[in-house]
């Protein structure tokens, strides 16, 4: 995988938001949410974006696929500069970049049905087909992600959230786009409703040969579900490899305190790393 040309290339990639300053006369401020960030994703891999609220993560995702406005850098899908593209041909991007978001019930409209949500993305990238086949592409792609095709006409509040983030999933995947970015799309849901939703992202990956960007602030879902991983630190990349690489060798203190926040359910292995977690804290105040 890693001798064929990456299918995205993020290069010193920032994103900056100007705020107001204090007082009527107050000089406006700078928010770096992400700086300099670059890295490479290949076909059919999932790298996995991780950190705190306010690290930039969220942004970042937004930046590469110019739903948010970069201030630099370059964001290039398979040889085109994603920040240069015009109007028409970002629409034709949206066909083979999509996004599953993290609130599954408030990403649909409630006012469509199940099928006309899946069914709506091929209304703009593939108005030609008719509504039989449409329907039909539906109801093959609620299989794929777990739902009965009979509640095509249900609307979102007759789901369950695990149900209603598979709608999501479906309506990313019925253009069958080249890749998807998950942005925290397992975080608000059931622990055990979690781990069905990643197996079937996993499975779905596999079988449609999609690349991933998945990124939550759970380094251990992270590291179930990508092969490799990125660190950011206050819109830094602090350190970025192999995922089991970091996860057993990290070399930066976040990701190290990221990993000991990790609970594991050995009481003894989970009093020591309490320990270091207050031992941590204690010098970061020490160092303040």
């Amino acid at each position: 995988m890693s001798e064929k040309e990456p299918i995205l290339k993020v290069r010193n990639l920032s994103v900056e938001f100007s705020l107001p300053g204090g007082g009527l006369f107050g000089a406006k401020k700078i928010l770096k949410a992400v700086q300099n960030v670059s890295f490479d994703l290949h076909e059919g891999e999932t790298l996995g974006i991780v950190g705190e609220s306010g690290s930039g993560k969220s942004t970042l995702s937004r930046a590469i696929t110019r739903l948010v406005q970069a201030s630099g850098g370059e964001s290039v899908w398979l040889g085109q500069d994603i920040q240069k593209m015009n109007s028409k041909q970002l629409l034709a991007l949206r066909k083979d970049i999509q996004m599953v978001f993290q609130d599954p019930l408030a990403s649909l409209n409630p006012r469509m049905t199940a099928g006309a949500i899946i069914a709506e993305p091929l209304l703009t990238h593939a108005p030609g087909i008719g509504k039989a086949e449409r329907t039909a592409r539906v109801a093959e792609m609620m299989e794929k992600v777990g739902l009965v095709p009979s509640m095509i006409n249900r609307y979102p509040h007759e789901f369950s959230g695990g149900q209603c983030q598979r709608i999501g999933i479906a309506r990313a995947l019925i253009t069958r786009p080249k890749l998807v970015v998950c942005d925290e799309a397992v975080s608000a849901l059931d622990v055990s409703i979690r781990a069905q939703v990643i197996n079937l992202l996993m499975d779905l990956q596999k079988e449609l040969g999609i690349s991933m960007l998945f990124i939550s602030h759970d380094i251990a879902v992270v590291r179930h579900i990508a092969q490799r991983v990125l660190v950011m630190y206050l819109g830094e990349v602090v350190e970025l490899g192999d995922a089991e690489q970091i996860v057993s060798n990290p070399q930066h203190d976040y990701t190290k305190k990221l990993i000991a926040a990790v609970p594991v359910p050995d009481p003894k292995v989970e009093m020591q790393r309490r320990e270091v977690r207050r031992r941590m804290r204690r010098e970061a105040s020490a160092a303040a």
